[in-house]
């Protein structure tokens, strides 16, 4: 039976006795060599290039590699593409989701402009022009001017009487305005505001809901308004308290405040359901197709920076969408808008939290990019992490003469790496999947400490000495 070759080292032949004749050395020499020739062979077959031979037709013959990889290499491409294209229509359905059908979302989106001196301008205007329309001053002071005038006074001093008609509705007005700023510019105000939005959108979302007992908050001409009754109330009463008792004989008044005139929220109405729909599951298709495209990828890492990169553009581009947007918003505004800056403000603060999910975003994007150039197989990133391996190499045999060392501790991290790495990268993830408010600070912070926690693993890890190898097993001869 054929005796097993054992591999020659420098300077012998092991296994070889200087009892053994030369014709052992000659059959075991001619073995050694058939061998090497055999695995020379097989290398050579498995790195040959692959032929391409067109078939009939002008096609490739079917079960060929490279017809596969570039099919791979166009599906990756048509993935990150399409799954960067759908990001920002995924944030906006979200975000438009979110606003429609979450009330607190939408009370901390529009309570911030109860604090805002131009809403509170604007609202006092309403507000005052409400109430003098309601009592009539301009009815009122001509008719008392008028009075006096009757009186049979000299023609002179009826004249001067009926000239006092603008000053008593300017006095009148400037009394109300008073009382009304007091009110808006008060802590109470911005209770009532948050109370009034509160309202306001519950309704909405049961008139959107179908809920025939909902008061619909829309109107016909696409306006979203929120009613100031508690406001007006509070007004009313502070100005019957200092002697405008005339307001206590006078019916409910109606004021309200618009945010948001679009024709827009009439077809929202009539697309609640789909809203709901895209805001829940393009978000998850727009990862899905990003996720697919890096993995169909023959070089993944370099698709994983490509596909950061795509969603941070995309981002980017929404950014400039939003910007362009605000301003065919004002140009839009009807000349009946009074305060197009106010209307501005309300428009920034809607969009407000669009525009910092989008920016966490574009830093998530920019985070997975950097990461996967790191983690890549480019020459700069080959020669980083070769400097920080030397660098916590230094580092471990300062420790070992120190006698410092984390020990098995140290050894089965890494022998885990990848293991600890999957771990590190999960875990980010779900912090950024389940907050509530993602926002740039939260992804920057998460990322940089997932990337500190996986810097301090490595630097404890501690690799096998290169002497630490398992002994060679070597058959015996039967």
């Amino acid at each position: 039976m054929e005796q097993p070759t054992e591999p020659v080292p420098v300077g012998g032949i092991r296994g070889a006795t200087p009892a053994a004749s030369d014709d052992e050395l000659r059959e075991r020499l001619a073995a050694l060599e058939a061998e090497n020739a055999r695995l020379k062979q097989r290398l050579s077959t498995a790195t040959a290039p692959v032929a391409v031979t067109p078939a009939a037709g002008g096609g490739v013959e079917p079960g060929r590699r490279a017809p596969r990889r570039v099919g791979r290499s166009v599906l990756a491409v048509v993935l990150i593409l399409a799954g960067a294209l759908l990001a920002p229509v995924a944030v906006i359905a979200s975000w438009a989701s979110g606003l429609v059908e979450d009330t607190d979302r939408w009370v901390a989106t529009v309570g911030p402009l109860a604090d805002d001196p131009g809403v509170q301008q604007a609202v006092t205007n309403r507000l005052t022009t409400a109430i003098v329309d309601a009592v009539g001053v301009d009815e009122l002071a001509a008719d008392a001017t008028s009075a006096l005038a009757g009186l049979g006074l000299p023609p002179r001093v009826a004249t001067l009487v009926e000239s006092l008609q603008e000053p008593l509705v300017n006095a009148a007005t400037d009394f109300v305005r008073r009382g009304v700023e007091r009110i808006v510019t008060s802590d109470a105000f911005s209770t009532a505001w948050v109370e009034a939005n509160r309202t306001a959108h519950e309704q909405l979302v049961a008139s959107l809901q179908g809920d025939p007992d909902a008061i619909a908050s829309i109107g016909a001409d696409g306006t979203l308004s929120v009613q100031l009754t508690t406001v007006v109330d509070a007004v009313t009463q502070l100005l019957v308290d200092r002697g405008f008792t005339i307001l206590e004989r006078l019916p409910t008044i109606d004021a309200s405040f618009p945010l948001m005139q679009s024709d827009d929220l009439v077809r929202l109405q009539s697309a609640y359901r789909l809203l709901h729909a895209l805001g829940t599951w393009l978000p998850w298709v727009s990862l899905l197709l990003l996720a697919g495209g890096v993995l169909a990828a023959r070089h993944r890492a370099r698709s994983l920076v490509v596909a950061g990169l795509a969603l941070a553009g995309a981002m980017l581009l929404l950014g400039v969408g939003i910007a362009v947007g605000r301003s065919l918003y004002v140009e839009s505004l009807p000349d009946a808008v009074q305060r197009p800056d106010v209307a501005v403000v309300v428009y920034d603060q809607v969009v407000a939290f669009l525009r910092v999910a989008l920016r966490a975003i574009a830093v998530l994007g920019l985070a997975v990019a950097i990461i996967a150039f790191v983690a890549g197989g480019s020459t700069a990133a080959r020669s980083l992490r070769s400097s920080w391996g030397r660098g916590v190499a230094a580092v471990r045999g300062l420790g070992d003469r120190h006698g410092v060392s984390t020990g098995p501790v140290g050894r089965w991290l890494d022998e885990q790496r990848v293991f600890v790495r999957i771990v590190v990268a999960s875990v980010a993830g779900l912090v950024i999947v389940l907050a509530d408010r993602v926002t740039p600070a939260l992804v920057g912070w998460t990322a940089l400490v997932a990337i500190v926690v996986l810097l301090v693993v490595s630097l404890l890890a501690r690799p096998a000495p290169p002497g630490a190898v398992e002994p060679e097993v070597t058959p015996r001869a039967v």
